[in-house]
Formats: structure tokens, sequence, C-alpha cells
């Protein structure tokens, strides 16, 4: 039996898709682990852990291969000590999966690294399209003072594997400004070396890559971020 055409209504305001199929929500307190400032982390999570840092809104027509999943992404902006919020960051459960985002409004970074260790940022705004190629890890950072959304598509078997943060590393970034050059965002390491096959290249000019270990778990067929 055939599927179905669809159309649904993107709303950059909201952040929201019309007619999603399932609704997805990341509270502070569910993001344990994924900043440097850990004190700073804690003060956060025990003053407002229920605030929602973003949501997430997909259609999967089907889970087997040969369709697609797309959805939207709704960041809110803040930080936690010097780090921007940020998603959890994945890679896909079956590597050799893409995933395009699609600035809707706002501002942010996807940060991204290979299975080498490379680093690569895009900026993200309105009207910006995103790339991110088979087998890198990547997550979304709202580094703008408003809502951060991006639609997204990726195949329908693509899965998410979340476990390869706490094997690698996890990313953030930080800003700060200085008279002559404005805004910047730089790559710093926050622990120790890799082994030699995950070192990575300290190469990125736009965001601070704190490599910090994810203390959850977690393989999943959909809702990604």
């Amino acid at each position: 039996m055939l599927t179905q055409p669809t159309s649904h209504l993107v709303s950059p305001a909201a952040g929201t898709l019309e007619n999603a199929g399932r609704t997805y929500r990341k509270k502070l307190s569910d993001l344990v682990g994924l900043y440097a400032d850990e004190a700073a982390f804690d003060a956060a999570a025990a003053l407002d852990g229920d605030r929602i840092v973003y949501q997430v809104q997909d259609r999967a027509p089907a889970q087997s291969k040969g369709d697609l999943i797309f959805g939207i992404t709704q960041m809110q902006p803040g930080r936690i000590g010097d780090e921007y919020f940020l998603t959890r960051g994945h890679i896909h459960a079956t590597g050799n999966r893409p995933e395009i985002y699609y600035g809707e409004a706002g501002q942010g970074l996807m940060l991204m690294e290979s299975p080498e260790g490379e680093t690569r940022i895009i900026e993200i705004q309105p009207r910006v399209m995103c790339y991110v190629p088979p087998f890198w890890i990547h997550r979304a950072i709202n580094v703008g003072q408003d809502a951060l959304v991006m639609t997204f598509m990726y195949p329908s078997d693509s899965g998410q594997d979340y476990g390869v943060m706490h094997k690698h590393r996890a990313c953030a970034a930080t800003s700060w400004k200085t008279p002559d050059t404005g805004k910047k965002f730089q790559t710093r390491p926050t622990a120790p070396a890799q082994p030699p096959k995950f070192r990575r290249s300290m190469t990125a000019e736009t965001a601070n890559d704190c490599i910090r270990p994810h203390r959850s778990h977690r393989r999943s067929s959909g809702c990604c971020n």
C-alpha cells in the first residue's frame, strides 16, 4: 500500500510543525554532564530544572528504509556559565546516513566531528541549509538572544546513537567580546587527549568545543538532537 502525500505548515515564530506525529522535549535537568561548569549547571538545575531547553517535533511516515523522517527543532536561548544552551548531540545508529538542517529563525551553530576527530562548524541562520554528511557526530548550539528554530530531514532508518557522546566527547560553545574583534568563538580542549584515531584537529574558527563526557547512553529510532 502506498504512503499518502501530506503537507505540513512550519511556523518559525512558534517553532512548530503542523500535524507532527511526535513531540519530544528536553528540560535543563535532563542535560546533566554536558557543561564544563558543573557547579553553574547544578545551581541552574536546582533553581529551574524544569525549564525546557529544546523541543523537537517530527513526522515519521515509516521507519523502514526508503522513506524520510522530517521535523522541527526549537532551542531556547540561555547559558550555563560561559557556555550556550545546546542539544545532546548524536551520530546516526546507521552511520552512513546524512541529515539536512535548515535555519528558520534565530542564530546558532552546527558543531560536527568526524570519526578521525576533525571538527567543523557551520553557522545557522534563517535560509541557511546545513548538510551533515554520513558518520559525522553533530549537535546544535543556540548562540543568539532568541529561539533557534531549524527544520530537519534524514533517512527513516537512520536512528540515533547518543552513547557516542560518552565514548568520545560532547561539544559546547562559549563567547566573549574584545574591543577590536567583537564576538568570537574558539575551540579549546577540556579533557585528556584521546587515543590517536579519536584525537581531534583543532582547526575550527567559530566555536568552542568543550570535550565533556555524557552521563547517559541512549539509542533511539527517532526524534533527534
